[in-house]
């Protein structure tokens, strides 16, 4: 479980392709923190740390991680979100994350507005996910609040401190990203589609 309050930008050092598996190397500054068998949440996506090596650790995406995420787009020296766990009794700063993504969209427009950006993002809708207008929704693993919510796109906005502190600042217009819709905006729908 996680909050979506990103702790830092990882760098990627190696990428290794082994049959349909991806090894993914990383430099982290908590790398020393770390213990194998660990989640770590990379753009929202958690895996398990297999190997630990100085200030770099490895984790590996398999097939259908690869079909669903944007991590096989990755390349040598790319950024990535990232996030520990959560403990237990901590509070709970952004929102319920699994570190489960849903699917892919792709950034459709950047606006800056003096001061601050609006990130508007495109989604297939035929996932049958959805988000909620002022619902929570996290974008490669951050945990923002849904603006102009339609039925394939939303926008959120991004405070300088975010902008700086994660991913957002290497985005650009087609940029692919990951999704993970509400989990209880999930339940909700459910219980919508099921009339109860």
């Amino acid at each position: 479980m996680f909050t979506g309050i990103i702790e830092d930008l990882g760098v990627i050092t190696n990428l290794e392709a082994d049959n349909d598996n991806l090894h993914i190397t990383l430099r982290s500054n908590f790398t020393s923190e770390l213990k194998v068998d660990q989640s770590v949440a990379h753009n929202g996506v958690c895996l398990t740390v297999t190997s630990l090596n100085g200030s770099l650790y490895t984790v590996t995406a398999i097939k259908e991680t690869l079909s669903k995420t944007n991590l096989g787009e990755l390349k040598i020296d790319d950024r990535v979100n990232l996030e520990r766990a959560m403990k237990l009794g901590d509070r709970l700063d952004g929102h319920i994350v699994q570190g489960h993504v849903d699917q892919t969209a792709t950034c459709k427009s950047i606006e800056f507005q003096n001061g601050s950006w609006l990130f508007t993002f495109e989604y297939d809708p035929a996932l049958n996910n959805m988000t909620i207008e002022k619902g929570s929704i996290t974008v490669n693993g951050v945990s923002l609040t849904v603006v102009n919510s339609l039925k394939n796109e939303f926008s959120v906005a991004i405070i300088p401190y975010t902008y700086e502190h994660t991913t957002f600042k290497f985005l650009e217009e087609n940029s692919v990203v990951n999704l993970e819709f509400d989990v209880l905006g999930k339940y909700i729908k459910r219980l919508y589609e099921l009339k109860i």
